[in-house]
């Protein structure tokens, strides 16, 4: 009903008719409460206003009932608008595991986007419509917010460290893509969309042949591909390889604890691992020397996205994991 009286934007995602739920329930509880107030505010007014000067406000009785049910009754609401949001909150930070990978990166002010394929957008993110989408977001420069209405979602693009948030189209179409945190002067022109295609659309878009965005290097070799070829170029094949003395393997340690020389562990996820890319030295693991150098300044966020790749991409070997079991340490 919002929608079609121009109050709300189209549902264009899965998540859409939740939201809206939960706001219109927020918004008829408000109006209830603030209706119910302002009536009992305008009808005590009148029913004990004074009437003369010398009357008296007589005395009156607390009532336990009275208070017990104004506590009880706002404290149910607010449990249910908690778990409500809270369940909401959850799903979208638990993306589905067959989730379509995309990276995005915020800059001054454009966003700049790549599949995991390797085609890349500038201002625009092409998906299929029925699948879902797993952002993976970080800035290069200061807080962007990638904001799209008509599928209720907001995710802020934090520069160093990565967020996530996830989608799922429901209807074909473009719609509108907003950078919704103040970023600097041109920040009203950081805006884009998102194109929702049939899948069969969507599969012939990116496997064709496209001239690469204003700003973007040419070539569309997949993240995996350019993260190999990043880490040949970078010499890290030199110390991540069986055997070696000077750093640990890196197949299959993604989603693994490590163990780092003060006894701590740490989870290896994306944002470990971009940290130890670009500050070798903050987390060493137990058994290696801190002799790792640093890649700030060598490697852009497009850059180090691809790495991250590519390391996701080792899977496990027998050998590997059984050099990992023995020595009991991996880790970048």
């Amino acid at each position: 009903m919002l929608e079609r009286l121009g109050l709300m934007p189209p549902q264009a995602s899965t998540f859409a008719p939740q939201v809206d739920m939960l706001y219109v329930f927020l918004l008829m509880v408000t109006a209830f409460f603030s209706v119910l107030i302002a009536a009992f505010v305008i009808g005590f007014s009148i029913k004990y206003r004074r009437r003369s000067d010398s009357q008296r406000t007589p005395h009156i009785h607390g009532s336990t009932a009275l208070e017990i049910a104004w506590s009880i009754i706002p404290l149910g609401i607010a449990m249910v608008m908690f778990f409500w949001g809270a369940s909401m909150f959850v799903s979208l930070k638990r993306p589905p595991d067959d989730a379509m990978q995309v990276n995005v990166v915020g800059k001054q002010w454009m966003w700049k986007i790549q599949h995991l394929e390797g085609r890349r957008e500038i201002n625009e993110l092409h998906v299929p419509v029925g699948r879902p989408v797993k952002l993976t977001l970080t800035s290069e420069d200061v807080i962007h917010s990638f904001y799209v209405p008509a599928f209720r979602i907001k995710q802020d693009a934090v520069p160093g460290r990565y967020t996530t948030v996830w989608f799922e189209a429901t209807k074909p179409g473009s719609y509108h893509l907003f950078c919704a945190e103040y970023c600097g002067t041109m920040h009203s022109g950081m805006i884009g969309q998102i194109v929702v295609m049939d899948p069969a659309d969507y599969q012939a878009w990116l496997t064709a042949e496209a001239p690469a965005p204003a700003g973007v290097a040419a070539g569309g070799e997949s993240l995996v591909a350019a993260g190999r070829a990043l880490f040949e170029k970078n010499g890290c094949v030199t110390c991540h390889q069986p055997g070696s003395v000077l750093g640990p393997m890196l197949a299959g340690i993604v989603g693994t604890s490590v163990t780092l020389q003060d006894g701590s562990t740490v989870k290896v996820d994306e944002d470990y691992l971009r940290e130890s890319i670009l500050t070798p030295q903050a987390k060493v693991v137990k058994g290696f020397a801190p002799v790792m150098p640093t890649f700030k300044g060598q490697l852009n966020e497009e850059q180090i996205l691809q790495l991250i790749a590519y390391i996701k991409s080792l899977g496990a070997t027998p050998s590997a994991s059984g050099a990992a079991d023995a020595q009991g340490k991996t880790g970048p």
